[in-house]
């Protein structure tokens, strides 16, 4: 990322390198995949959280949907905060 300098000229675009994991979750009615998206920011909001990762999908659908989402100093931590909240909440169709 430290050749980054020469693209990410505008700090205001975010410019970001994106990974793209699946997980599968059982519900009543099945299973249902999820596609978790994990940004990692060159200048990212907060210095301390370089990497955002977000599901593509609500969970909690009924009572107060909910995209699941994390933030971490690295790559794993952002990926485990937002699977924790894929399980957390049930995913109803």
């Amino acid at each position: 990322m430290e050749d980054w300098k020469y693209v990410d000229s505008e700090a205001e675009e975010r410019l970001c390198h994106v990974e793209q994991y699946g997980i599968r979750k059982t519900y009543s009615g099945g299973e249902i995949e999820f596609i978790v998206s994990v940004r990692e920011y060159r200048e990212p909001p907060d210095p301390a959280m370089r990497f955002f990762a977000q599901a593509d999908k609500h969970t909690n659908q009924k009572s107060a949907p909910y995209i699941p989402c994390g933030w971490g100093p690295n790559l794993s931590t952002a990926l485990w905060e937002c699977i924790k909240a894929i399980r957390k909440f049930p995913y109803e169709p």
